[in-house]
């Protein structure tokens, strides 16, 4: 089971950095539902839209760009942001360098990761979030 990151399903869908074919395989590859933050959908359509407003989308982009988005949300799982993830965003804030939506975003990976076994697969761009990712000891896939 993998956990995704923003940063990476905005990255699959604009296929704009240099990994974006290599984790849009592997989102297909995906054998059990790709798992993602409550958050996740609202910070996916914010990054389409900035580039809309900057000019380097147009309208009929941004539509087609929308309808892909909801048909990978039609099929992940969301981690609902209650009380054990607050928590957890709350330490991570005081223990990282991270913003807000970062920090829900590790923290809701972290609710699921078990307390025995293998840690789950943070995949993310976001190389300050992925080094906070790693020293929360995940595994992490893509960016550095």
């Amino acid at each position: 089971m993998r956990f995704w990151d923003s940063s990476a399903i905005v990255s699959v869908l604009l296929e704009e950095a240099p990994e974006a074919d290599g984790l849009r395989k592997l989102l297909l590859e995906e054998e059990s539902r790709p798992v993602v933050a409550a958050t996740t959908e609202i910070e996916c359509v914010s990054a389409i839209a900035r580039r809309e407003r900057e000019g380097r989308l147009d309208p009929p982009e941004v539509e087609a760009l929308l309808v892909q988005l909801d048909l990978l949300a039609s099929v992940w799982a969301e981690v609902p942001i209650g009380p054990a993830v607050r928590r957890l965003a709350r330490r991570l804030l005081r223990v990282h360098p991270l913003r807000a939506a970062d920090a829900l975003q590790l923290a809701s990976c972290l609710a699921l990761t078990p307390d025995a076994g293998p840690p789950l697969a943070f995949v993310s761009l976001d190389d300050l979030l992925n080094l906070a990712a790693r020293r929360e000891g995940l595994v992490v896939v893509g960016g550095r």
